[in-house]
């Protein structure tokens, strides 16, 4: 008998402690329970880390597709982007011969029209229709409205005055109006954002 489990005691040690590079059971129970607690703190940690993701109505406001086609030579439209007012003005040959007459040097916050549009549309000026002095909307967009000294925006809040490139050349808006990322998806359609 002692024989018998001498020989049992033997063969439950192969069992445990095989050749080398066979697992042995305790490797798989090790492997499964490892497996099993990253499987669970995945399940756990995907939602909270999916709850972090901006909403559906977020990412819709990200960007903001226009139809130009309608917008006349001299007209200007007010549209929303990111629940701002933004100004798209197609400019006519005069106003944009009155933009690239005046120097570059004489002016607060130096760009081109070139620089402000895009190429092949320079005719179609987009830019935020916020005062970069304190935040305040601009005249100019609608019919009728007050354009300023130099035909392009004036913010009645303390006399900014915007040129038809929407470049500041008087008051105390320290910067240009903001030209956002833009770009022609067709010849009439723009994508901001």
């Amino acid at each position: 008998m002692a024989d018998n489990a001498a020989t049992t005691a033997a063969n439950t040690d192969t069992q445990v402690e095989t050749a080398a590079g066979e697992f042995r059971r305790r490797d798989f129970i090790n492997v499964a329970a490892i497996s099993a607690a990253g499987v669970g703190g995945a399940a756990v940690l995907l939602p909270l880390i999916s709850q972090m993701a901006p909403s559906k109505d977020v990412l819709a406001e990200s960007t903001t597709e226009l139809d130009v086609s309608a917008i006349e030579p001299g007209q200007a439209i007010k549209a929303v982007f990111r629940k701002q007012p933004l100004f798209v003005r197609r400019l006519t040959p005069e106003e944009i011969a009155a933009a690239d007459a005046v120097p570059i040097g004489d002016l607060r916050d130096p760009q081109t029209l070139a620089e402000r549009t895009k190429e092949g549309h320079t005719d179609m000026l987009i830019t935020m229709g916020v005062c970069t002095h304190l935040g305040c909307v601009p005249l100019g967009a609608a019919e009728g409205e007050n354009k300023g000294e130099f035909g392009g925006y004036f913010c009645p809040c303390h006399g900014s005055h915007y040129d038809t490139a929407a470049r500041i050349r008087k008051g105390p808006a320290p910067t240009n109006l903001v030209v956002p990322d833009y770009e022609f998806t067709t010849d009439t359609t723009v994508v901001v954002g």
